[in-house]
C-alpha cells in the first residue's frame, strides 16, 4: 500500500513540469522560440489586413502628410494666420511621386504592410518577450515589470504619433520644397518618400523609448543622474540643430519639435533621480 503511494507520488513528479532553474540552454531556446513564433504570426496577421485594406493605409495614412488637408498642415496654417507668420503654413507643395520601377509600387505595397504589422503588434511583442523573461524575476521585480510592458508601449506609440503628426509633415514640406537652383525641379521617387516616412517614424518611436532604457542605464550603473544633467546643454543643442533643420525657419515651428524632446530628456533625468536615490537608499541600510 505504501509502496503504491509512493510509486504514484514519484509518477506525479514526473509528470510535472521542471522549474526554471533547472530548464536547460535547450528548453530556454524552445521557450524562446515559442514566443518569437507567436510575435511574429501577430505581425503576419496585421500585415495582411494592412495588405487587403490598401487604399486606406496609403491614401488616408502613408501619403496623407503631404497633403494641403492634412490635419497638421490646417492647424499649422491657422497659427500661421493667427501669429501672421507666413512660413508656418506649409502643406502646399502640390508634391507628385513617381514610380520608375517595374515592381516598385508591388514592392512599396508588400513593405508598408509589413511595416504597419510590426507597428501594430510592438506592444503584444513586448508582451511576449515579458513573459519569457518573467520567471527570471523576483517577486518585487514581476510585480513593476507589468507595468514596464505597457509603458515601454505607450512611449512608443506616442513617439510614433509625435512623428507622423509633427515631424513628418515638417520634413517632406523641408525637403520637398528645398531648391539649390531654381532650374531643377524636385521631382520624388515613391521609394524615397516612402523611406523618409517610415525611417523618421520609426526612429522617433524608439527615440521616445529613452526613459526606458535610462532606466535600465540607471540600474546598471552605466549612467546617473549627475551625468545626465551635466550634458544637458549638448543634448539641447542638437535638439535645437534638428528642429532647426527639419522645420521652417520661424521659431514657433523649431518650439514645437524643441520642447517634447527636452521634455522627454528631462523627464529621463527625473526616472535616473528617483533610481540612483533608491539605490543610495538601499545601500545606506
Amino acid at each position: 500500500m505504501a509502496e503504491t503511494i509512493s510509486n504514484k507520488k514519484t509518477k506525479g513528479r514526473k509528470n510535472e513540469p521542471k522549474p526554471e532553474a533547472e530548464m536547460s540552454f535547450w528548453d530556454h531556446l524552445e521557450a524562446l522560440r515559442a514566443h518569437l513564433f507567436r510575435s511574429i504570426a501577430a505581425i503576419l496577421v496585421l500585415a495582411i489586413v494592412a495588405f487587403i485594406n490598401k487604399d486606406f493605409v496609403f491614401d488616408q495614412i502613408i501619403l496623407a502628410p503631404k497633403e494641403p488637408g492634412f490635419f497638421t498642415n490646417r492647424m499649422l496654417c491657422k497659427l500661421a494666420e493667427l501669429l501672421s507668420v507666413d512660413s508656418l503654413c506649409i502643406g502646399n507643395l502640390n508634391l507628385v511621386l513617381q514610380n520608375i520601377n517595374m515592381s516598385g509600387q508591388f514592392m512599396t505595397h508588400m513593405y508598408i504592410s509589413l511595416f504597419a504589422g510590426l507597428i501594430g503588434a510592438i506592444p503584444y511583442v513586448l508582451w511576449e518577450m515579458w513573459r519569457f523573461i518573467l520567471p527570471a524575476l523576483q517577486p518585487n521585480e514581476k510585480k513593476y515589470s507589468k507595468g514596464g510592458v505597457f509603458v515601454s508601449s505607450l512611449l512608443f506609440t506616442l513617439g510614433v504619433l509625435f512623428a507622423y503628426y509633427l515631424i513628418v509633415p515638417l520634413t517632406i514640406n523641408f525637403f520637398g520644397g528645398y531648391h539649390v537652383s531654381d532650374s531643377v525641379a524636385n521631382q520624388i521617387s515613391l521609394s524615397s518618400y516612402i523611406s523618409t516616412v517610415v525611417s523618421v517614424t520609426f526612429a522617433v518611436g524608439l527615440v521616445f523609448e529613452l526613459p526606458i532604457l535610462i532606466y535600465f542605464l540607471t540600474k546598471v550603473g552605466v549612467v546617473t543622474p549627475m551625468f545626465l544633467k551635466k550634458n544637458r546643454k549638448y543634448m539641447l543643442v542638437l535638439v535645437l540643430l534638428t528642429s532647426a533643420i527639419i522645420t521652417p525657419p520661424d521659431i514657433f515651428s523649431q518650439i514645437l519639435v524643441s520642447v517634447p524632446l527636452m521634455g522627454l530628456y528631462e523627464l529621463s533625468i527625473s526616472i535616473s533621480r528617483r533610481v540612483y536615490n533608491k539605490q543610495e537608499a538601499e545601500m545606506a541600510e
